[in-house]
């Protein structure tokens, strides 16, 4: 009977989906390793199934530093002035960008994940020193690029990317390399290094059951090497035997 209650009071609530995973991407706009986690990595697997089982958090400012002179504040960025600048944009877009009635195929969070990608598949490559945001926002269906960019180039920006700085130097551990990724507000150098590499199979280990097809089907796919790793394995000692 109580099982039944518990179903029942599911149905009638909505209360029972999954919470959701706190993911926080701490990264640097014109970063070679954030571009490519980004990019290869984290974009695939949130244009998937996978985007409604987690909380994805940006935080645009990585090793840089800044500085504060009254109401002024300096940043010096691990990859030049251009990078805070790029830190900068990424900061504003996060901050500004909004869905809107009219389009309802794009969520905040999408169009902020689409926007982000494109500026880092352009990396440095960009002609003439411009960077590519009016291009990207028009790219991804971002209707609000004036906002973003008065944004960048007023103390607007400026402000949004000192709170940048300030979350990431409130990590318990300090930052040492760029992406870092936690999980559950929690760093793990070894998950950290695992998702760069493999974010689906890392992420999935946090989400809670029923999990989403693709979680099964990596799973699978996992079995499936681990059996074909052990088989041959077996077949090797097998040989061995037969020669001696």
């Amino acid at each position: 009977m109580s099982h039944k209650f518990v179903l029942l009071a599911c149905l009638a609530v909505s209360v029972c989906s999954a919470a959701k995973v706190p993911i926080a991407i701490y990264y640097e706009s014109l970063c070679p390793d954030s571009a490519k986690f980004i990019t290869e990595q984290l974009y695939p697997a949130m244009k998937s199934e996978l985007s409604e089982a987690v909380e994805l958090t940006f935080v645009p400012f990585g090793k840089s530093h800044f500085q504060t002179q009254g109401s002024e504040v300096t940043f010096t960025c691990h990859h030049g002035p251009n990078e805070c600048y790029g830190n900068k944009v990424h900061a504003c877009a996060i901050e500004h960008i909004q869905a809107n009635s009219y389009q309802n195929d794009y969520t905040r969070e999408s169009l902020t994940l689409d926007f982000i990608n494109c500026l880092m598949k352009a990396g440095k490559n960009f002609p003439d020193n411009v960077y590519p945001g009016q291009r990207c926002a028009g790219e991804s269906h971002v209707n609000n690029w004036e906002n973003i960019k008065t944004c960048a180039n007023t103390t607007d920006g400026s402000v949004l990317l000192r709170k940048a700085g300030e979350t990431t130097q409130r990590l318990k551990e300090p930052l040492t390399s760029v992406p870092t990724i936690l999980f559950n507000e929690q760093y793990d150098k070894q998950v950290n290094e695992r998702a760069q590499v493999n974010f689906i199979g890392t992420l999935c280990k946090y989400v809670s059951a029923p999990q989403p097809r693709i979680c099964a089907q990596h799973n699978g796919a996992s079995g499936l090497v681990g059996a074909s790793a052990l088989l041959s394995s077996l077949l090797g000692i097998w040989f061995i035997r037969q020669l001696y």
